[in-house]
């Protein structure tokens, strides 16, 4: 199977990080397809916890050659930070590490803005990735293979930047920007960013016809993908299984196996609905025994029951062969779980349609089927017969319900704290 994609089923921060960094021992390429670094993926060793932000989360594992794509925005510092991070913990990165030269820049510009608007109102990170993001489909953003040719950048960056200038100064007071400061920075960039620089597309079309194995991993989670997201609370981009295509240049015929990472909880960061939020002492319980607060940011995450109205909904967008439960650990203690399986509507009609629309998805009740809880302390378990009855009831009902096999349960964020499935197996 050429081309596996890891994909986040709800609204990110499903444990994507720990996934990718397993099935990667198994892969010969890593390739992050979207985002930016607004976007944490946490993966721990022992005592010891490392978040990547840009870099692929199989940069651990020897042997992997990792891209990043043409779909991802890049922010010069923050990926200059994690090659120095990587290699200061002893591994390989030159020759290891690809990036595309059609991927697109984050100016400072673009952090400028975000941080001159009102963010309150959709809750985004500050990181500047939007306003990068309207660059590139304006026609107006800054590519890599621009730091090539230092007149050529000049004369983009003088065109932005005259813009940009006025915007910041009329409209926000902020201070005008300086291009030939920036074109030194960014030149002086692209020296230490040159030896890693390739046609991507080109490198993973050869790889696939050679019969390498792919992984493609996205940022953020389904349900925040900007066209079948909760949009305006959305990403800028596409987390879905079609940004892969789009965000690498691979055929979507070369993809065989698409992953879904499923919380067996839901939780979101930021504004936006989520009909399943638990505000009261469960809810508590979740994030504090979860660990829920932002990898990139610190944030606090809202927390609530499994979602399996949204579920679905992201099954059928992405088309999910399987599925890969993380920290079911963290229901462990509690006496039920509780389970979204419909929504009831204003007029007191259930229905099983999850609708992107914030105006409806904000009246909706979620409707529960309840289940007998477990107290067993997860950890140690490698066998799938030894995880509690309560637990597998709770996963095969999960599994059944999206008619998606479950085929690794994670229960703890540790590499050994894995068990693989057969859950669900006659779904499939």
């Amino acid at each position: 199977m050429p081309v596996t994609v890891v994909i986040g089923s709800q609204w990110g921060d499903e444990g994507k990080g720990k996934i990718v960094d397993l099935l990667s021992e198994r892969m010969d390429i890593v390739a992050r397809y979207q985002g930016g670094a607004n976007a944490g993926h946490t993966i721990v060793w022992g005592d010891r916890k490392f978040v990547l932000h840009l870099v692929p989360s199989g940069i651990f594992n020897e042997g992997v050659t990792c891209v990043i794509g043409n779909g991802v925005v890049i922010d010069p510092v923050a990926v200059m930070d994690e090659i120095r991070m990587i290699k200061e913990l002893g591994y390989e990165v030159e020759g290891r590490l690809l990036i595309s030269h059609n991927a697109h820049l984050i100016m400072p510009y673009h952090k400028m803005i975000e941080e001159a608007r009102d963010r309150s109102a959709i809750g985004t990170t500050g990181r500047g990735i939007g306003p990068a993001y309207v660059d590139k489909f304006a026609r107006s953003g800054i590519r890599v293979v621009d730091l090539l040719d230092r007149d050529v950048l000049r004369r983009k960056l003088k065109a932005s930047i005259e813009e940009k200038n006025a915007i910041l100064k009329s409209v926000y007071g902020a201070q005008e920007l300086d291009v030939e400061q920036i074109i030194e920075e960014y030149v002086e960039f692209d020296k230490l960013i040159d030896p890693y620089i390739k046609d991507t597309t080109e490198y993973l079309a050869d790889a696939l016809k050679q019969g390498k194995q792919v992984l493609a991993e996205g940022a953020q989670g389904s349900l925040l993908d900007v066209d079948f997201g909760t949009y305006p609370f959305v990403t800028s981009s596409h987390p879905t299984v079609g940004g892969a295509c789009t965000g690498l240049g691979i055929p979507p015929t070369e993809i065989r196996r698409v992953i879904g990472i499923v919380k067996a909880y839901s939780t979101r960061v930021g504004h936006g609905p989520f009909p399943t939020e638990l505000s009261d002492a469960t809810g508590e319980r979740l994030r504090a025994v979860g660990h829920e607060f932002g990898a990139t940011t610190g944030r606090p995450r809202r927390c609530g029951w499994l979602d399996l109205v949204a579920l679905r909904y992201s099954t059928a967008i992405n088309g999910f062969t399987e599925l890969a439960i993380t920290k079911l650990d963290v229901l462990s203690g509690l006496d039920t779980v509780e389970v979204c399986t419909h929504y009831r509507l204003p007029d007191g009609r259930l229905s099983q349609r999850f609708s992107s629309d914030v105006a409806t998805l904000e009246r909706v009740e979620p409707v529960y089927e309840r289940f007998e809880g477990w107290s067993e302390n997860l950890d140690g378990i490698e066998r799938e017969d030894d995880l509690p009855k309560a637990a597998r009831v709770y996963l095969d009902f999960v599994s059944r319900r999206l008619e998606v096999p479950i085929r690794l349960v994670s229960t703890g964020p540790h590499r050994d704290q894995t068990v693989h499935s057969t859950i669900g197996s006659a779904a499939s």
